[in-house]
C-alpha cells in the first residue's frame, strides 16, 4: 500500500438486494415473480471508497464486515477494482432490500460488535493510518459500539498526523468534533449550524440542507446549488414546425435528492491538494447530483458547470 492512501471507515457497512419484478404487479397480496437478487456494497464509506475509485485515486474500503453478506460485500467491491481491509466480524453484516427500483427499501438491524472485534478493529485502524493520507469516517454505529468510537478514530488519526473527514450526526458527531476533524458534514435546516460546528472545534464544515451545501470556514463562506429548472409550459396548440424550425431543447430530468457519500467524495481531493472552495463545491455537488446507482461521467460532466457557488 502507497504512503498516499485515502481510507474510507464504514462501520456499518451494508449489502444491497435489490429484486426486480419480472411479471405484473396484480394486488398487494399477490405472489409476484422476480428475477435473480442483485448485490452491491452500500454505506457510505463503501460510495466514498467507490467513487474517488473511479476517478483514479488510490483508495482503501475498510472497517467492520461479517457473514455471508460481508463476503458479498468484499466481493463487489473488488469487482469494481476497490480494494478492502474490513476487520472480520463474527454477526452477519446487514442487508437492505428493494423490490423493483424507486421502491421503499427494508433495511436489517446491523451486528452486535463485541469488545474483542473492536479491539481487534483498533489494531487494524492503528496500522492503516501508518500509510494514509487522509481518513473518511462515514455513517451509523453499529450495536456494541460506544457513542465516543468516532471521537477515538478522530484522535488516533491525529495522532498519526492524518486529516479526517467527519460525516456523522448526533452524539457521535458532537464528542468526535471536540478532536478537530479537518472537515465536518453534517445535514442540518439551521442557518447558524455551520458556525455552530466551528465554535465546537470543526476546522471546516460543510452543512446539506435539502439541495443546497453551505460550507463555513474561519476564512469565509459558499453555498452551492444547482440551478432551478425551467418551467415547464402546459401543452398548447402551435402552429406546424417548418423545415426552417430549430427543435426545442429537451427539459433536463429533475435533480435527484443529493446522493450523500458521492458529496463527500468530491471534498475529498480538494481537501488533500489544496483547492478553492467553490472549486471543492462544484466538484462535490455535480457528483452528488450525478452519481446514481452507477458511476456516470457523462452526467457528472454534464453537471459541472453548472453548480453555482456563491459566497455568503
Amino acid at each position: 500500500m502507497s504512503d498516499d492512501v485515502i481510507i474510507t471507515i464504514t462501520l456499518n457497512a451494508a449489502l444491497h438486494v435489490s429484486y426486480q419484478a419480472v411479471g405484473p404487479v396484480e394486488s398487494e397480496t399477490a405472489v409476484v415473480p422476480v428475477g435473480r437478487p442483485r448485490y452491491r456494497a452500500g454505506g457510505r464509506g463503501v460510495t466514498v471508497a467507490r467513487v474517488l475509485s473511479a476517478f483514479g485515486h488510490d483508495v482503501l474500503a475498510a472497517g467492520l464486515a461479517g457473514g455471508v453478506a460481508g463476503e458479498l460485500i468484499r466481493e463487489d467491491l473488488a469487482r469494481y477494482g476497490v480494494p478492502t481491509a474490513f476487520t472480520q466480524i463474527r454477526g452477519e453484516s446487514r442487508r437492505v432490500f428493494q423490490f423493483n427500483p424507486g421502491a421503499h427499501q427494508f433495511s436489517e438491524p446491523g451486528p452486535y460488535i463485541t469488545t474483542e472485534e473492536l479491539g481487534r478493529f483498533a489494531g487494524d485502524y492503528r496500522k492503516l493510518l501508518t500509510s494514509a493520507a487522509a481518513v473518511v469516517l462515514c455513517g451509523s454505529l453499529p450495536e456494541g459500539l460506544p457513542s465516543d468510537m468516532y471521537a477515538t478514530l478522530v484522535r488516533y488519526a491525529a495522532e498519526a498526523s492524518v486529516p479526517v473527514i467527519l460525516d456523522a450526526g448526533g452524539e457521535e458527531l458532537v464528542l468526535a468534533i471536540r478532536n478537530r476533524p479537518a472537515l465536518v458534514v453534517a445535514e442540518s435546516r439551521d442557518a447558524d449550524a455551520g458556525q455552530r460546528l466551528l465554535r465546537m472545534g470543526a476546522a471546516a464544515a460543510a452543512v446539506i440542507c435539502g439541495e443546497t451545501v453551505q460550507v463555513v470556514t474561519a476564512a469565509g463562506e459558499w453555498t452551492a446549488a444547482l440551478p432551478p429548472l425551467p418551467t415547464v409550459l402546459t401543452e398548447r396548440a402551435e402552429p406546424a414546425p417548418t423545415v426552417h424550425s430549430q427543435r426545442p431543447r429537451p427539459v433536463p430530468p429533475a435533480h435527484s435528492q443529493l446522493d450523500r457519500g458521492a458529496l463527500v467524495a468530491g471534498l475529498v481531493p480538494g481537501e488533500l491538494l489544496g483547492w478553492s472552495w467553490p472549486d471543492r463545491l462544484r466538484l462535490s455537488l455535480a457528483l452528488a447530483t450525478g452519481s446514481g446507482d452507477e458511476f456516470d461521467p457523462r452526467a457528472y460532466e454534464g453537471l459541472l458547470d453548472s453548480v453555482m457557488v456563491n459566497p455568503a
